[in-house]
């Protein structure tokens, strides 16, 4: 007979859902949809972009370690949230950013923006893009310096010789659209990623791979990207600053991290809406903070602050948009709604 004495079981409320996936499962799936455009970065800009990344996650992982260590915390490296993080932080950076400035970013993208309101699940903002916020901030210099397309960068040591170049949304945000045409840089360029920028940010193509694999294997939602792409399709093109509205529109969409953005940040589970409604609401609120901020504001590219104000309303988009709850029917919930 069975020893029911001795069986160890585990009361839990319901429902009781059983599934394959947990969060080191779905970390290593963004992992894989990255390294396709980790590779061409690398192509790009040289053996540096690898080495860049390889610094960011390490000191990610270290700066998690460090952090549960202290506090006594049990370890949460193993779950390879961490290591997202550090390639999505090194993704926003150009190659020739130095590695005490990745250092730095890791600190707040793990420490500050992560671990102090708990750990995974618990920040309210995407780690990545609070750490290039404040390197932004920092190191202003370094981060707007774009090396050239196959520039390659030494591996350690000065920069200075590196060719750079002004990237494609610097033409946008002067409204020079001929210019950047004259300067021989073409939509296509743009698509397959033969242009300066940030390591993640270059192959337009690379990235949108990425994104579908992320949907066929549903760790995303369509409703995020698809909302967030749109929106800024079709401002873009029906107010250019060019003469041609859709030359205009695919700089934009292929420009800068938009698609980086949609796909990898705006997705974020823990700084995102749960519901497919407010998805759709917090997709296109990125896109008209995107296109606000490349129009009007005094930096060309709006991505990152777009996507962190979005975060902070993600709550508030949580409590007015609701699904129905089960058996519930209009009339029920008017009346609970009354008393």
């Amino acid at each position: 007979m069975t020893d029911y004495k001795n069986l160890k079981l585990i009361a839990t409320s319901s429902p009781h859902i059983r599934a394959a996936e947990n969060t080191r499962s779905i970390m290593l799936d963004v992992i894989i949809a990255m390294l396709p455009a980790l590779v061409w970065s690398v192509w790009a800009f040289g053996v540096r972009a690898l080495t860049i990344t390889c610094a960011s996650v390490i000191c990610c992982v270290v700066w998690e370690w460090l952090y549960r260590k202290a506090l006594k915390r049990p370890q949460s490296v193993g779950d390879l949230s961490a290591v997202v993080t550090g390639m999505l932080l090194a993704f926003v950076c150009p190659v020739d950013v130095t590695y005490f400035a990745i250092i730095v970013g890791s600190f707040f993208s793990i420490i500050v923006a992560k671990q102090l309101f708990g750990g995974i699940g618990k920040n309210f903002v995407n780690p990545a893009l609070v750490g290039r916020a404040m390197m932004l901030a920092s190191f202003a210099g370094t981060m707007t310096t774009w090396a050239q397309f196959q520039a390659k960068s030494p591996l350690f040591g000065s920069t200075a010789d590196v060719v750079t170049a002004a990237t494609p949304m610097a033409f946008l945000h002067a409204n020079d659209l001929q210019g950047l045409m004259d300067s021989g840089v073409t939509v296509t360029d743009m698509f397959l990623g033969r242009i300066g920028g940030s390591l993640g940010e270059v192959s337009a193509l690379l990235v949108i791979a990425g994104g579908i694999y992320l949907l066929a294997r549903k760790i995303i939602s369509w409703q995020t990207p698809v909302a967030y792409i749109a929106t800024v399709a079709v401002l873009t093109l029906i107010f250019p600053r060019g003469n041609d509205p859709v030359t205009w529109m695919l700089f934009n969409l292929f420009g800068g991290g938009l698609m980086l953005g949609a796909f990898f940040m705006a997705t974020d589970y823990a700084t995102s809406p749960v519901t497919g409604k407010g998805q759709l609401i917090y997709g296109i609120g990125c896109g008209l903070i995107t296109i606000f901020i490349r129009y009007f504001g005094s930096y060309s590219e709006g991505v990152c602050y777009s996507i962190l104000v979005m975060n902070l309303l993600t709550a508030l988009i949580d409590k007015y948009v609701k699904p129905q709850r089960f058996g519930v029917v209009k009339s029920e919930k008017k009346e609970a709604a009354s008393k």
